[in-house]
Parts: C-alpha cells; sequence; structure tokens
C-alpha cells in the first residue's frame, strides 16, 4: 500500500474517533499525522472536510440540545472570521502557524488541566458576554478557514468558564458544524477542494466511520470532570504534536 494513503487513513481513524469522543479536534490529531506526506494544501482540504463529515455523524449520534441565544454570537463571529483564514491560507507560513499553535495548547492546557479548582470566568450573559463569545467566534472561524481549527480557541473557552459537559458539547458541536459547512463551501468555491481530491477523500471518509462512531459511543458514559480531563489532554497531546512536526523544519 502507498504510505501516503496509508498515512491519510491512519490519521482519519484516530483522528475520527477522538472528535467522536471530544466534539472538535479532528484538524489537529489528522494534521499531526498528515503533516509527515501531505502537501499542506491537500491536508487543509482533507482536514475541513474529514472535520464536516465527524461533525454531521456526531450530530446524529450525539443529540445535546442548545441555547440559540448562547450560540448565535460564536456562529455569527465565525462566519466573519472563516473568509479572511480562507484569504490567508495560501500566503501562510504552515510551520509558524503551527509552532504557534502547538505552543500555546502545549503550555496553557497543562495549566488548565493541573488545577481543576481554577475559579471560573465570570462575563455577562448580555452585550459584554456576547461580544466576548463573539470575539471567540471569530477568531475560531479564521482558523478554521486556515485549515479545519475552528474548536480550539472556543473549546479552551468554554473550558474557561467551566460549561458542563453536554453545554459545552452542544455549543462546539454545533458551532463546529456550522463552520466546517462553510468553510468546505468556501474551499470548493475558491478551488482549493477540486476533483484532484476525491481519491484522498475515498480514502479518508471509510476510514473514519466506525471510530468516529465508537467514540460519540464513549461519550455519553463519562462524568464532567473526566470530560474535561480529556479535552485538556488532547489539546495538549495535539499541541506537542504540532510542536514536533512543525519545530525541525523552522530550525532547519
Amino acid at each position: 500500500m502507498d504510505t501516503t494513503i496509508l498515512i491519510i487513513a491512519i490519521g482519519a481513524m484516530v483522528a475520527g474517533f477522538v472528535q467522536g469522543l471530544s466534539g472538535f479536534a479532528f484538524s489537529m490529531v489528522a494534521m499531526s499525522f498528515w503533516v509527515w506526506a501531505v502537501d499542506p494544501m491537500l491536508a487543509a482540504a482533507l482536514a475541513v472536510s474529514g472535520s464536516l463529515l465527524g461533525q454531521i455523524l456526531a450530530m446524529l449520534s450525539v443529540r445535546r440540545g442548545f441555547k440559540m441565544q448562547r450560540l448565535l454570537p460564536f456562529v455569527v463571529g465565525g462566519l466573519l472570521g472563516i473568509p479572511l483564514g480562507v484569504l490567508v491560507l495560501p500566503l501562510l507560513d504552515a510551520n509558524l502557524f503551527k509552532a504557534f499553535l502547538g505552543a500555546l495548547l502545549a503550555v496553557w492546557c497543562p495549566v488548565m488541566l493541573l488545577t481543576p479548582r481554577l475559579p471560573a470566568l465570570q462575563v455577562g450573559e448580555r452585550l459584554g458576554g456576547r461580544l466576548a463569545d463573539g470575539v471567540v467566534g471569530a477568531i475560531g472561524g479564521f482558523m478554521g478557514g486556515i485549515g479545519g481549527f475552528s474548536g480550539v480557541v472556543p473549546t479552551l473557552w468554554c473550558n474557561l468558564r467551566q460549561l458542563d459537559k453536554d453545554e459545552q458539547r452542544a455549543v462546539i458541536q454545533n458551532f463546529n458544524l456550522a463552520m466546517q459547512a462553510v468553510t468546505f463551501a468556501t474551499y470548493v468555491g475558491s478551488g482549493i477542494i477540486t476533483r484532484k481530491t476525491l481519491p484522498m477523500f475515498a480514502v479518508m471518509a471509510p476510514a473514519m466511520l466506525i471510530p468516529t462512531l465508537l467514540g460519540t459511543r464513549l461519550y455519553l458514559g463519562i462524568s464532567d470532570a473526566a470530560f474535561r480531563k480529556i479535552v485538556l489532554s488532547l489539546l495538549t497531546l495535539s499541541g506537542i504534536g504540532l510542536l514536533a512536526s512543525s519545530l525541525p523544519k523552522l530550525l532547519g
């Protein structure tokens, strides 16, 4: 079997399971595999497509109600951020971006993980709170446009606010679904996703199917505290993976 195809399949399997369990992180986990053998533009296209497919599967398997009033600022902000991310993608130094994101995750997430008694961030639910949620959503949309990383900052934000696992899942899952759908359509319209990428999609999609569904089943049986630990641990490992893949190229 061609090495590239094998790496795409393995990355999709692991990332699908993680996304099914946590509701996000497909792109970060998959990129930690694909960065070694896949062209950055193709990897971004696969990451967005896989994340969108995973969100659809998760939505059908884990249905958590959501408050439109809480979700709407994230989505509005995200929709404003996506076009800028797509615009920046061809100009971006991918290794520099991954190193910055990896360093953020590798430092901040362990701090949150090791300080479970950190008081929740208090943000008013009216104008100030909605504005903050919108800014976080815009950052998520921008990062989603770059390569499907839309869930990173909103997930950190929800953890800072210490939302319970079902409320956090509802926000992140529905936000990511909206962002990945718009990003996918933008990628198609801008020519980033073309017919040449379809054979790789045909490898990725079946590889991630069963692992994603297994992850959603596991999610249903875990507590709020366990879910928080899983999410922050996954973010930490993703940050380390991004650093490991980008720093050698930057230093070289």
